[in-house]
């Protein structure tokens, strides 16, 4: 499977380029952790570290600081694949923010990606673009609104409060 948002944000790249290299650090600005499980590493982005956010966990492959950044799925995972979230120059005072996710499922994730995770992870990608979007600028022009679905699945399994993450 192949899942990827972006959003052209009204701001010179050096803006999305800071606030991605922030990424998993006390001064994060994108990640969505007041309604989302935390993202968490085991020491500051770059290659080897390790972490993840609730049970989903993955290690930086690779970063190109200020351009991009590429989490892989250990093996045996539920998810065999990366994910990956890079930044780009549209123009001098536009830029774009793209996250993608390429993967295969395996075991019980065949069942659980299509009728759940497809739809939360969605969200939170949305969500982390309205952040981004929200510190570049003051303002969001669109912002995302979860689903129904998405919704009813949070309170399910409602999001862990970063204070309770080691």
């Amino acid at each position: 499977m192949i899942n990827m948002q972006r959003r052209v944000i009204a701001a010179p790249v050096t803006v999305l380029r800071n606030l991605q290299d922030r990424l998993a650090g006390p001064d994060d600005l994108l990640w969505p952790a007041d309604d989302w499980e935390p993202l968490r590493l085991d020491r500051p982005l770059g290659v080897g570290a390790s972490g993840g956010h609730g049970p989903i966990r993955y290690t930086v492959t690779a970063y190109e600081p200020g351009l991009r950044v590429r989490f892989e799925f250990p093996p045996g995972a539920p998810l065999d694949g990366y994910h990956e979230l890079w930044v780009r120059a549209i123009g001098p005072d536009r830029s774009e923010m793209v996250h993608i996710l390429v993967a295969s499922t395996r075991g019980a994730m065949r069942l659980f990606w299509p009728l759940a995770m497809r739809w939360t992870h969605q969200a939170l990608i949305a969500e982390l673009l309205d952040n981004a979007e929200r510190a570049a600028t003051g303002t969001v022009r669109h912002p995302h609104r979860r689903s129904l679905w998405v919704r009813l699945l949070r309170t399910v399994r409602p999001a862990i409060p970063a204070q309770a993450v080691p």
